[in-house]
């Protein structure tokens, strides 16, 4: 870009920090290293989790990312679809993501409304970080309705063993477990700043099933990694 006037050009930064944003501080580079952090490995599951970007974005962000080493691709056999993988330079950014993630949870604006959202990000994270070891053997049908979502109100999260599926559209199967809350309830709870327990208490998370389930919420419960302590 040109200089305004009486400002000399901009020579090419010997900065590490600025030559690092240059590379990772587009928003949607930052989103699909999250997601991969997160386990996503497949194009579809970055699609799914970061519902906005359109294909031509995430394939081109996705091209660069393999350009610089952050990530790799590996071509799947026959007709599987190729993988996407952190590199150990990808992996380090992690604590940068994380801390990035805990300072704006402390000072991002609280007022939330669905149309600020991508409540499937928001789902798709939910359904990553279930804690399914503290769920019963076998499969669990976790229904999740939104009580001020006018598009997609209802989510399942199905989990059997460490195979864990979400769906917006009914997948046929009988639920165990029903939770109800509002979209600013369900995004405090994932950032920890409100206690799942004194959710259930106060009534701004409905849970109906089985009293294991019911009674072990706060501990299969999913929470961000970077929920607050």
């Amino acid at each position: 870009m040109d200089a305004e006037p009486g400002e000399c050009p901009e020579p090419d930064t010997h900065c590490p920090a600025s030559k690092a944003a240059d590379l990772i501080g587009d928003k949607w580079v930052l989103q699909i290293v999250r997601a991969m952090l997160l386990g996503a490995r497949r194009y579809s599951d970055l699609a799914q989790a970061i519902p906005r970007i359109s294909p031509a974005v995430l394939s081109a962000r996705l091209k660069t990312l393999c350009e610089q080493g952050i990530i790799v691709r590996r071509e799947g056999a026959g007709a599987t679809s190729p993988t996407y993988r952190l590199t150990p330079s990808g992996r380090e950014l992690q604590p940068i993501v994380e801390q990035l993630a805990v300072w704006g949870m402390k000072w991002a604006a609280r007022n939330v409304r669905e149309g600020d959202v991508d409540i499937g990000a928001l789902m798709w994270d939910l359904h990553r970080c279930l804690a399914v070891s503290e769920l019963p053997d076998g499969e669990t049908v976790i229904r999740i309705g939104l009580k001020d979502a006018e598009r997609y109100p209802a989510w399942w999260i199905v989990a059997a063993g460490h195979s864990v599926d979400l769906c917006c559209d009914d997948p046929g199967k009988d639920v165990d477990v029903y939770l109800t809350c509002g979209l600013a309830d369900l995004i405090a709870l994932w950032r920890g700043e409100v206690e799942v327990r004194a959710a259930v208490e106060e009534g701004t998370l409905l849970i109906d099933g089985p009293r294991d389930l019911v009674q072990s919420v706060h501990r299969w419960f999913p929470h961000s990694p970077m929920a607050a302590s």
